[in-house]
């Protein structure tokens, strides 16, 4: 026999494989349905998890890059920060102050300072009053953090030091307590003080878990006297270029460290190093929700392998039609396996399709959360499927495989 005329044989065994399997698949088609809609829902479960895991690291990807690319955090008290969340607070007794915030200015590689007093206020205006996130902080604050105004101005240059009685308002604060009146140049009252509304912020959704729709901004120098207390909750630094930043964390230690009496007692935090902690928490997590979810493809394979014995005892005289008109243990062994790998990849096929299905739909549903799923994902479930239906449908297919032609075509056991 020629080469060509041996493929063409193995071509048409093949196609009479997948033939003979569509056929026992089509005759039991409620088993075929429950069996693909299980393998389906795991698949589909893998991806839409795994995407609420990618969506997760974008956004906070996105949140940080929305900062620029060149942001510090200086915190008070000397934490080390190696792969651990930023702390809230630090561990030393020693305050930043205002003046070390100034003094950062004289630093070449820093372009701008934001030093921030944050606390929860009662802000109050004719009959409306409600408790919103106070932060006290001077011009630079707004291009750090790329807060833009919607109406009126932000705080005047001279928010560093002076203690003016006005304030920005949060999208959502302004709604809330005027309507849709103009709020600007109307007076209001924060805590025991009386501010003037200045200025509207963009609407815009939470930034770093702060929601700049429902908080008040008003000069540093304002909330020293509101809160009572000197002391900074953290500062802002914007540097000129990311290449000089190992530099300016030198310099800054050093500038505080001569102010602080020689002691090293704060902790720097670099917009790199906390996406790099982020990114690291998330990918893990992904990963593990995405484990999670490949259980279920676990269990469809160990339904695989039940449904599998019930029909190699159901199928034992056609077994031993099979073996008495020629077909080898082995040929008998890939009937039940390509059967298995059929349901299995045409129903990894139906979930792929459904989780696309459900993430553009989230999309539409939730625009601002960056739904994604991982390309190493979907391979993944994919391949879980199809190892799963392979390594389940063994057992059963070798049981068939080792049958007796003669006592399979009698039926018996």
């Amino acid at each position: 026999m020629s080469p060509t005329s041996s493929r063409d044989c193995r071509q048409m065994k093949f196609q009479d494989q997948l033939l003979f399997n569509w056929q026992v698949l089509n005759r039991h088609r409620l088993r075929t349905c429950l069996l693909l809609l299980t393998i389906a829902l795991g698949v589909a479960s893998v991806i839409m998890l795994t995407s609420l895991g990618e969506g997760a690291r974008r956004y906070v990807d996105r949140e940080f890059s929305s900062l620029g690319n060149q942001l510090l955090v200086i915190l008070p008290g000397k934490t080390e920060t190696t792969g651990t969340a930023p702390p809230i607070y630090g561990t030393s007794p020693r305050d930043l102050t205002l003046e070390d915030s100034q003094s950062l200015a004289t630093i070449s590689t820093v372009t701008r300072v934001a030093p921030i007093i944050a606390g929860t206020a009662r802000v109050e205006y004719h009959s409306f009053a409600r408790e919103v996130i106070t932060i006290g902080s001077n011009a630079d604050f707004f291009p750090i953090r790329n807060v833009t105004v919607a109406l009126g101005r932000q705080l005047p240059e001279s928010a560093s030091d002076n203690a003016s009685p006005v304030c920005v308002l949060g999208a959502r604060l302004k709604r809330e307590l005027f309507g849709n009146r103009n709020p600007l140049n109307q007076w209001l009252r924060i805590g025991d003080r009386r501010y003037r509304v200045i200025g509207v912020l963009q609407e815009r959704g939470e930034s770093l878990g702060l929601d700049l729709r429902d908080m008040v901004i008003i000069p540093v120098r304002s909330a020293e006297m509101l809160f009572n207390s000197p002391s900074l909750f953290r500062i802002l630094v914007e540097l000129d270029h990311p290449a000089s930043l190992e530099h300016s964390k030198r310099k800054i230690r050093q500038l505080i460290s001569r102010r602080h009496e020689g002691e090293d007692d704060i902790t720097l935090i670099s917009q790199d190093s906390m996406i790099s902690t982020f990114n690291q928490v998330l990918t893990t997590l992904t990963a593990a929700v995405g484990g999670v979810a490949a259980i279920s493809l676990l269990v469809a394979g160990i339904l695989i392998m039940n449904i599998s014995l019930i029909s190699v005892s159901q199928r034992r005289q056609e077994i031993g039609l099979l073996k008495a008109v020629g077909a080898s243990a082995v040929d008998v062994r890939w009937l039940f396996l390509g059967e298995s790998l059929m349901l299995t990849a045409s129903g990894a096929l139906i979930g792929v399709l459904a989780g696309e299905l459900a993430i553009a739909l989230a999309l539409r549903l939730i625009p601002d959360f960056p739904f994604a799923v991982p390309l190493w994902a979907e391979l993944a479930a994919v391949l879980t499927a199809l190892t799963s239906g392979l390594v389940f449908s063994w057992w059963p297919a070798s049981r068939a495989a080792k049958l007796d032609p003669v006592r399979a075509l009698r039926g018996a056991r």
